[in-house]
């Protein structure tokens, strides 16, 4: 709500002055609290009941988190939008704000990402990464209770939130802890055929976090099967130059390939990284995820 109330917003600023009513849905991954994102699915959960909206023209534009979104859109739909991208990183938050160099062996770190799990295990494999779901407050509620010695959480959610600056316990190097394809970004979708309204929306599209967001989107398409595995993809753009950074690892965290690629085409830039990538066996390591995760 906060997401498409910023949107609004920013449209406003625009001069855009139609009358935007909001319609709330709940989707398949709003209303499953009791099973990972990953065993429903991954990407798409939340978003196929708000396409369906679409499509019935019960709603005309929606606002997404990017990184919900599956990396190809059914023809009928389209991103007319990308706003400029909120902070892209995962926030470590501890009880008693501990570092997390300074949590004792065996100390439990919750997140319902494959990926947030992995990229701790690798870091510091002598944790424990427990499972968590629900919203951020109650994720919050968790950790303060007791349930977690810390949790993983994006910073965008916690900024968009305003809590950011009282609960974050250290800001996760982007380079280092790979974030979520997409993360820290909105795509305000639409139908394609919508011309009129696509116009409207492009007025708040940022050229930058298209470019970025476009290559990091772009890779996880070239990656066959790639969308339930633990990839962190982040690009950034200076002066047109794209950089892209890329992890692949396993569930346990204990194997994990990062690359890094620049250029100024969105899909020769991903190209480049994920020709990489496999050549140190990417391939093989999805599929055993997708093997393990699809038995469990």
């Amino acid at each position: 709500m906060i997401q498409a109330h910023g949107v609004i917003d920013q449209l406003r600023q625009a001069n855009i002055q139609h009358p935007i009513e909001i319609k709330e849905i709940d989707t398949k991954g709003d209303q499953n609290l009791t099973v990972s994102l990953a065993k429903m699915g991954g990407n798409g959960v939340f978003t196929r009941d708000i396409e369906q909206a679409l499509a019935d023209r019960e709603i005309d534009f929606a606002v997404h988190s990017m990184k919900d979104l599956p990396p190809t859109l059914p023809a009928a739909f389209t991103i007319a939008a990308m706003p400029v991208r909120e902070d892209a990183r995962d926030a470590y938050l501890a009880r008693d704000h501990v570092a997390l160099a300074s949590l004792p062996a065996g100390a439990v770190i919750g997140t319902s990402s494959t990926r947030r799990a992995a990229q701790i295990r690798a870091n510091r494999p002598d944790l424990e990464t427990k499972w968590i779901r629900g919203t951020v407050g109650s994720r919050i509620e968790q950790l303060a209770a007791g349930d977690y010695d810390a949790i993983i959480l994006a910073v965008a959610g916690l900024k968009r939130l305003g809590i950011a600056e009282g609960h974050i316990t250290e800001y996760l190097p982007a380079t280092t802890f790979v974030p979520a394809i997409g993360q820290g970004a909105l795509a305000i979708e639409c139908r394609t055929d919508d011309t009129e309204l696509r116009t409207l929306l492009a007025t708040i599209n940022d050229e930058a976090t298209a470019l970025a967001v476009e290559t990091e989107r772009k890779l996880l398409e070239k990656i066959a099967g790639g969308e339930q595995a633990p990839i962190g993809a982040y690009a950034s753009v200076d002066q047109g130059e794209i950089t892209l950074h890329c992890t692949v690892s396993n569930l346990a965290g204990d194997v994990i390939i990062h690359e890094v690629a620049a250029g100024e085409n969105p899909s020769h830039v991903a190209q480049l990284v994920v020709d990489k990538l496999m050549s140190q066996g990417a391939g093989a390591i999805i599929q055993a995820v997708n093997e393990e995760l699809n038995k469990s």
